[in-house]
């Protein structure tokens, strides 16, 4: 199949050769792969994306405007909401109807803080429209009932005037339905959602997917799939499950300490040890995806049902001196990394992998962005999203690497990734990511099926392995051009510099 490759080099070799075959296309990649998540979860909600129709920070309706434009400038395919495990205890009806006349809960997931459910339905799927992104919608399957689901997808899909909720949610300012693009039928139904054998998690599955009726819209149904490498519940629920349901989710969370759940290791100022650690565990994304697939092969050949990799990114010990429970994290040039081979693996896996969400989208986990008060910051995994805009909806190319590995103490990993694609107007794009911290990697790139004049593109990286983006210094970690690409002879060759990602376009 036209999917990249790795072959290790010996070890006396220190370029890397890669092979771009353009007239071997491949399957296309979904554009909301690049999805994002957005739970009500610390500042990841209120103060990160909503600040209130009265706030001082300059908002539309309520919606920051510098966070509505970074986000916008990204292109964002598609946002999950309301999460996670406070998707689970979320309650529709909460977060509708005037907003000083909603009740105020306990977020008991996240930190113990009051939810005042000032951001609801009409207040996301405003959200999602204002960006022009998909909406993914998370039903209450561990708390809620078939019924609860069934009337909040009546409230969101019905066409105007024709049922009694239709015209409620008319009188609460909003006539038209709005269309749904995903439903996720509950969220780690093995965890916080409930606790669940995988066989009445199935059950549950069917029928809430039974009766979550869309007005005439047909959004798709993600079950609450495995984490990490629990193959028997992807057995199961393909079992069971398969033919009701559109997508099954995956979820996987990258530590550089990966054994104890208290214990993951640090944003920053993390040893050369954690580098290597966090970049080897990432990579086993690879395997999970390959052998969750493979057991959904045996149950849908066709690969109708997609596998949703609806909650990933890195997942580190909560930053000095915050609530712990709000998940607030620095993000450095390692996540820029992390993101990176994340979308090579999911590029390589485009034929079932069509839909993705990083977690977080703003201010919890591996964000897009970072605020506190008026302030705004893009993290350096804000602008790997952006050197790989050319990869949503693009067909995979086929792409071969030998690459020198990259050796610390027991880790010992292939220093150069590769990803080839042509974007949707007919460009050909190639990805090359060199993840050891000392040393560049020359490269020579042939190609076949594709004769270009020239080649340009943009890098990222930096000097330290921790670098990031500050509210005072918020450039340290930003895309510059790369102009050290040479074109001739059909191929082209360059130096990847330690710990850097660089996009190129072939013209």
């Amino acid at each position: 199949m036209p999917f990249p490759s790795v072959v290790a080099a010996q070890e006396s070799r220190a370029e890397a050769t890669v092979s771009v075959r353009a007239d071997q296309p491949g399957p296309q990649i979904a554009p909301e792969v690049f999805g994002q998540f957005a739970e009500h979860l610390g500042t990841g909600i209120y103060g990160g994306i909503w600040v209130g129709r009265g706030s001082r920070i300059p908002n539309d309706e309520g919606y920051r405007r510098d966070v509505l434009a970074a986000l916008k400038a990204i292109n964002v395919p598609m946002v999950r909401w309301p999460g996670g495990c406070f998707a689970d205890e979320y309650h529709w009806r909460d977060g509708i109807g005037p907003s000083n006349k909603r009740p105020v809960k306990v977020n008991t997931n996240w930190g113990g803080v009051n939810e005042d459910n000032s951001f609801g339905t009409h207040e996301f799927m405003g959200f999602a429209e204002r960006l022009g992104a998909k909406s993914y919608v998370s039903l209450n399957v561990g708390s809620g009932t078939p019924a609860e689901s069934s009337q909040w997808v009546e409230y969101l899909t019905a066409p105007s005037g024709t049922t009694v909720l239709a015209k409620e949610r008319a009188r609460n300012g909003r006539a038209a339905p709005w269309q749904v693009a995903y439903l996720g039928i509950g969220n780690e139904l093995w965890g916080c959602g409930g606790n669940m054998r995988a066989e009445y998690a199935a059950d549950l599955t069917n029928q809430y997917a039974q009766f979550a009726k869309a007005g005439g819209q047909k959004p798709l149904k993600i079950a609450s799939g495995p984490s990490d490498a629990n193959y028997e519940w992807t057995e199961t629920m393909m079992k069971l499950s398969g033919k009701y349901i559109d997508g099954l989710g995956l979820h996987f969370y990258t530590r550089p300490r990966d054994k104890n759940w208290e214990d993951k290791g640090a944003a920053l100022a993390f040893p050369e040890r954690e580098w290597a650690s966090t970049l080897a565990h990432t990579l086993e994304m690879d395997e999970y995806i390959t052998k969750h697939s493979a057991i959904m092969d045996k149950y849908d050949p066709q690969k109708r049902v997609m596998l949703a990799v609806d909650e990933w990114g890195t997942w580190y010990d909560p930053a000095p001196g915050s609530n712990p429970g709000f998940l607030q994290q620095q993000n450095s040039l390692r996540d820029a990394l992390v993101a990176a081979l994340n979308i090579h693996i999911f590029a390589k896996h485009a034929d079932r992998v069509r839909m993705a969400a990083i977690a977080q989208m703003v201010n919890v986990l591996q964000a897009m962005l970072l605020t506190d008060g008026a302030r705004m910051v893009k993290t350096p995994t804000y602008w790997a999203f952006d050197l790989y805009k050319p990869w949503q909806g693009a067909t995979t190319l086929a792409a071969d690497v030998t690459s020198p590995w990259y050796h610390k103490d027991e880790f010992a990993l292939p220093a150069v990734s590769v990803s080839a694609v042509r974007d949707t107007g007919g460009q050909v794009h190639v990805a090359l990511v060199n993840i050891d911290p000392n040393r560049a990697v020359p490269v020579s790139v042939s190609l076949s099926g594709v004769q270009p004049a020239a080649a340009s593109g943009r890098i990222i990286t930096a000097a330290a392995m921790d670098a990031h983006n500050s509210f005072d210094q918020p450039d340290v970690v930003a895309p510059a051009p790369f102009t050290g690409a040479q074109f001739g002879n059909g191929a082209i060759t360059a130096t990847l510099p330690a710990k850097s990602i660089v996009v190129l376009e072939l013209r």
